[in-house]
């Protein structure tokens, strides 16, 4: 499986949420909702996820490998910092 699209759903600047990004696997299918996250040392990759009877979060879908799961958020938390340069070279074009 492929990640074919990274979408930036939302860019949010308070508190520890970061951004919500939508991925296309195989140009086929999406997964909606996945969180990125300033955690104590590092971002990493919040899947989507819904509170459950006795009020804990579970994730909705997830990669059942650890390997996986490291490819997923690679290629988020790259495209997110491709964005993050992408956006603040066009606020320098505009000053």
């Amino acid at each position: 499986m492929t990640i074919t699209e990274v979408k930036f759903r939302r860019f949010i600047n308070e508190g520890k949420l970061r951004a919500v990004v939508s991925l296309t696997f195989d140009g086929s299918f999406a997964v909606h909702d996945i969180k990125i996250v300033q955690g104590e040392e590092r971002l990493f990759v919040a899947m989507p996820s819904r509170r459950d009877d006795n009020g804990v979060f579970r994730d909705i879908v997830h990669p059942i490998d650890s390997e996986l799961r490291k490819e997923i958020e690679g290629e988020i938390l790259s495209a997110y910092r491709m964005e993050l340069d992408r956006q603040a070279a066009e606020q320098q074009d505009l000053s």
